[in-house]
């Protein structure tokens, strides 16, 4: 199928950010760990140009904590400040102010130089939808500060939040771009949750996945499911729906409930930490 998802009111709220972005001192993206490029919106880079970069590879406890260590790598070779994180324990984002002030350091000089004392930094939070950005300042600032949900498109216009006297967080709305160049990236996209599933084929998301996984995680599959991981794909999905009881009335296979359940799994962390790229 052709994955393309490109709501309306995304187009409003890129403009938005536009005109956003000149008040602003850092940008904090926020992109899926288990696709750190495919979550990566292309024009926040021409967005964000010239502005101190925060990546913050969220959902990492979902993900192969060894790509993850690669792709730190890989963004901090980009020049960005980057932290690996799971959002919904506050523990593991206290190091996100600490990395927020080395970044505006030279903002704070400047501040200084002419004078102006105590102005907060001012940090946009940008990401495509369902990467975790409103978990990720509810749990920044302590409090349920904006909505939050398992699917995309719960944020639809920006928000100020006031963390302390040091720093303001500027909500946005999660966006994609207009057209995937690559199919890969709207295959991986649909895996994580970040388009609408009322249009997508969740059979073929949820073939691709099991032939991902066996691929290149050997044994998840048959960890998870107690299949032979090595049968041809249908054979396996048929497995998995008599093992997991997702058959319908008259012993017929239930195909539409087993492929929710492969996606809900892989989605979830239950078949494993498995990072997509």
């Amino acid at each position: 199928m052709d994955y393309q998802w490109y709501p309306g009111h995304m187009t409003k709220a890129i403009r938005q950010m536009k005109e956003d972005i000149k008040l602003i001192d850092i940008v904090i993206e926020l992109v899926d760990a288990r696709i750190p490029n495919s979550s990566r919106n292309p024009d926040i880079d021409s967005l964000a140009n010239n502005k101190s970069r925060l990546v913050i590879l969220n959902k990492s406890d979902l993900a192969d904590s060894d790509k993850t260590k690669e792709w730190m790598e890989y963004f901090k070779e980009k020049g960005f400040y980057v932290i690996a994180i799971d959002s919904r324990k506050k523990n593991s984002i206290k190091e996100v102010s600490k990395i927020i002030e080395k970044a505006c350091e030279k903002k704070r000089e400047r501040d200084r130089k002419r004078g102006i004392k105590n102005r907060p930094i001012r940090a946009m939070v940008v990401g495509i939808p369902n990467v975790g950005k409103s978990t990720f300042i509810n749990s920044y600032a302590g409090k349920a500060a904006t909505k939050t949900g398992n699917k995309p498109g719960v944020t639809k216009g920006k928000q100020w939040i006031r963390l302390n006297k040091s720093i303001e967080l500027l909500d946005t709305p999660g966006i994609l771009w207009p057209k995937f160049e690559d199919r890969q990236v709207g295959f991986n996209l649909a895996c994580i949750g970040s388009m609408n599933d009322n249009i997508l084929d969740n059979s073929e998301i949820a073939v691709g996945i099991i032939e991902y996984i066996r691929g290149n995680y050997e044994g998840l599959i048959n960890k998870r499911y107690e299949v032979d991981e090595s049968k041809d794909i249908n054979d396996i999905v048929t497995e998995i729906a008599n093992k997991r009881n997702c058959i319908k009335k008259g012993q017929e296979i239930d195909y539409n409930k087993v492929y929710n359940l492969i996606i809900d799994e892989f989605r979830s962390g239950t078949i494993g930490r498995i990072t997509l790229e």
